[in-house]
């Protein structure tokens, strides 16, 4: 057997199929604080970047999200969740800043990920996604 000619850097991007593009927008730049990289409207693709990643929005009524058949609903989903490492990590900041923009939170959780155990938040899209927004890990749970 030969060995991997690659090593794994990390995740890249991560593909949401929406039906509400504006919204999410609104959501993903205007209150997580993601930046619009780039707009592929013939392919119907929105970038938005979260730090060294990007999220990746298809608007289903359009051709790249029309591929993959019907919209996802509130009772069912294409994944369960994605987590955004953030920094620093307020909690008390955080959930008070996602309050003033009416986000629905979650409880604070101690949740493992790439870096090891820590605080995390779970939040929801407009769409009903979950979003993880996950803190640096914490010595007395690894």
């Amino acid at each position: 057997m030969s060995k991997q000619p690659y090593a794994m850097k990390g995740l890249d991007h991560v593909v949401i199929r929406c039906t509400d593009l504006k919204a999410m927008l609104h959501f993903y730049c205007d209150v997580l604080g993601c930046t619009l990289e780039d707009e592929d409207k013939e392919l119907g693709l929105y970038q938005v970047r979260a730090g060294e990643h990007l999220i990746d929005l298809a608007p289903i009524a359009e051709p790249m999200g029309s591929q993959g058949g019907a919209a996802p609903g509130r009772d069912g989903h294409n994944m369960d969740h994605f987590a955004i490492q953030v920094k620093p990590y307020d909690d008390e900041a955080i959930r008070a800043y996602l309050s003033q923009h009416n986000v629905e939170l979650g409880s604070t959780l101690i949740r493992g990920g790439a870096e090891g155990e820590g605080p995390a938040i779970y939040v929801k899209d407009p769409e009903g996604n979950t979003v993880e927004l996950k803190g640096p890990p914490d010595p007395s749970y690894n």
